[in-house]
């Protein structure tokens, strides 16, 4: 057989270096972020869709959950970058949630109420989870070091 039809060897890939568990408190932090990320976007859509829409039938204020959807996958990625900025963007959510517990009419103030709770829940998560990465992220350098 020619050197040309030989079955060359593909190139070598380094073994996946083995990912680092993260502490318990860590990832319930990141749970309850995704979750409550979550439920603020079924809320948003249902609210405005279904349940106490602003004109029968929905209204495009439902378009509000659409930047919710924009971290999901800094979330699913565990981006450190994706809790901060959510972590302010939260405060929009809450502030709606804020004006229109004080204004609207029940269902809806009621569905404002919820907001308010889970963009509590939500910014709760984030903090919680950029403090305790930030805690266990000096560590790292420092075992490093004295290895050496």
């Amino acid at each position: 057989m020619p050197a040309s039809e030989r079955a060359t060897p593909g190139p070598t890939f380094p073994s996946p270096q083995p990912t680092p568990t993260a502490p318990p408190a860590v990832r319930r932090a990141r749970h309850a972020a995704v979750w409550s990320l979550l439920a603020l976007i079924g809320l948003c859509l249902a609210w405005e869709l279904w349940l106490a829409p602003l004109r029968p039938g929905g209204s495009w204020l439902a378009l509000k959950a659409l930047p919710l959807c924009l971290p999901l996958a800094g979330f699913l990625k565990n981006r450190m970058y994706t809790y901060r900025w959510v972590s302010l963007l939260v405060w929009l959510y809450f502030t709606e949630g804020v004006v229109r517990a004080w204004s609207d009419r029940p269902p809806s103030n009621w569905l404002a109420m919820a907001e308010i709770a889970l963009c509590l829940v939500l910014f709760t998560a984030c903090t919680a989870h950029i403090r305790l990465r930030l805690r266990k992220a000096p560590a790292a350098p420092a075992a490093s070091a004295a290895a050496s």
